[in-house]
């Protein structure tokens, strides 16, 4: 049978991709935390169950991407919010060692699809200009990560079983939206299409340039996350005082997006970007003389804006260059991209560390990002001629 619906609707899209984020949100600060404090694993094993989850969600990703093409894009996505919330839901009950890095990989693998949908969806979306959509999509991730960060530090305090629960409940949301809400025709929209699945080479050109710089955005971004924390905290500053930046980060984009938004609404997405990342390479060459806190939150608010000007229109530019391609394949892409920068940063962070210094680490993933924009907008000023 033929679902009526023809697109997702987009306060629908918006609430699952804020669930989904607010879910990941609550375990990724946990589980560290969690492992050497509670379970009295290392901070190695801890890491290793990290990249382990970051590499499963890649695999996530592309699959997510596959089968929204080949198979079923509502089933797809059922199958993905399925699968967290079945990890989760056994997480509650069952969380010692080493079940809790077992279902926690399984979390990985489900949101890995559920993001992949998701955006594959969001490209799917005609009666909206696709880069409002993907501005909403990042203004959902946000929130969801300020909530999450913010929640999970209060309920901690009341056991890892509470958290495993408020934890359950996104994931619950989630899933009912899945399956009430994304069963939409979208095939029918692709089917009718010339050349469909055939992507033009100077196109994909641009695309695979964008993968490889959305990379090294998140290999750098993933060193806030892991070692600026050590760094902060052996300039004598104080940890809470490191995680005030990410809250001052949350609310910026929250309240600064709708802006920004407005202000680069003329602006074609290559200029956009271009001056977006630009902005956020640049704060990690002011990593190199940051001493005191004044200067970390300077630096954390031009990431910020950079990221705000730059970051929502990539998903949006990779569906444009796509164009009689399959969606779910390319922003799969995209999403393994990101997720390899996340598992790669840290540990390429460690070895800078110990065999160079924090200074020669933040150059290299400056003049890294410079350098991959750089071949994006070259390539791009290729396929315009």
């Amino acid at each position: 049978m033929i679902a009526s619906k023809k697109e997702v609707r987009l306060p629908a899209l918006f609430i699952a991709n804020l669930m989904l984020n607010t879910g990941a949100a609550f375990m990724w600060p946990l589980t560290t935390v969690y492992m050497n404090k509670t379970l009295g694993e290392s901070l190695t094993t801890a890491g290793a169950v990290l990249l382990i989850m970051s590499l499963v969600m890649m695999v996530g990703n592309y699959v997510g991407g596959i089968l929204f093409d080949r198979w079923s894009p509502y089933l797809t996505g059922v199958a993905g919010a399925g699968i967290s919330l079945v990890a989760m839901v056994l997480l509650i009950f069952f969380h010692g060692w080493p079940t809790f890095a077992i279902l926690l990989v399984i979390v990985g693998f489900g949101d890995g699809i559920s993001l992949t949908v998701g955006n594959s969806f969001a490209a799917t979306i005609t009666s909206t200009s696709i880069r409002n959509v993907f501005n909403l999509m990042y203004i959902a991730l946000n929130v969801g990560v300020v909530i999450g960060t913010l929640l999970v530090g209060y309920l901690l305090g009341y056991g890892v079983t509470i958290v495993f629960s408020v934890t359950t409940i996104c994931y619950v949301l989630l899933f009912v939206l899945m399956l009430t809400e994304f069963k939409v025709d979208v095939k029918g929209n692709q089917s009718d299409r010339k050349d469909a699945g055939r992507v033009p080479k100077l196109n994909l050109k641009v695309i695979w340039w964008i993968c490889l710089m959305v990379f090294a955005i998140y290999t750098s971004y993933s060193l806030w996350e892991s070692v600026l924390s050590v760094h902060m905290t052996n300039l004598n500053i104080q940890f809470k005082d490191y995680s005030l930046l990410w809250t001052m980060n949350g609310f910026l984009i929250i309240f600064g997006q709708p802006l920004m938004n407005k202000l680069f609404a003329s602006h074609k997405l290559a200029t956009q970007i271009g001056m977006g990342v630009s902005i956020f390479a640049l704060s990690f060459f002011g990593l190199i003389f940051a001493h005191q806190y004044s200067d970390f939150v300077i630096i954390m608010i031009v990431l910020t804006i950079g990221e705000m000007i730059g970051f929502p229109g990539l998903p949006a530019w990779v569906d444009n260059l796509a164009k009689n391609g399959r969606k779910g394949r390319y922003q799969g892409m995209y999403n393994v991209a990101i997720s390899l920068g996340r598992a790669v940063g840290p540990l390429f962070g460690g070895l800078m560390i110990d065999y160079f210094s924090y200074q020669a680490l933040f150059l290299s993933v400056g003049l890294a990002m410079i350098l991959a924009m750089g071949g994006v907008l070259f390539s791009y000023r290729r396929l315009s001629e």
